[in-house]
């Protein structure tokens, strides 16, 4: 298991993030310091930027937005985001777009 990606007892996915807001557009970016590396459009005023995570991330991994949450990090670059989805699912999305993203 990569050490942004925590499976939790009641079987929902834990993804530790490092977010960049007003970033030119919202995309991953790659890996940091043992987190996914985001970076975001939305700037970071009045919870648009972890609003932007939350649609980014509903998106790009095909799962419906309220089933993704933030679970910490609010005032924060590093946060803690929670997935209602099987790890697999999540971890085989996320391999497949840094192993595009690196290509």
């Amino acid at each position: 298991m990569p050490p942004y990606l925590t499976t939790l007892a009641d079987g929902a996915v834990l993804l530790h993030m490092y977010v960049q807001p007003k970033a030119s557009k919202s995309r991953i970016v790659g890996l940091y310091d043992g987190c996914l590396k985001l970076a975001v459009a939305a700037p970071p005023v009045d919870g648009k930027a972890n609003e932007e995570v939350v649609r980014f991330l509903s998106r790009l991994l095909g799962i419906p937005g309220r089933n993704i949450a933030l679970h910490s990090g609010a005032q924060s670059k590093r946060k803690k985001i929670r997935i209602e989805a099987a790890c697999d699912d999540v971890l085989d999305k996320i391999e497949k777009i840094l192993a595009s993203e690196s290509s």
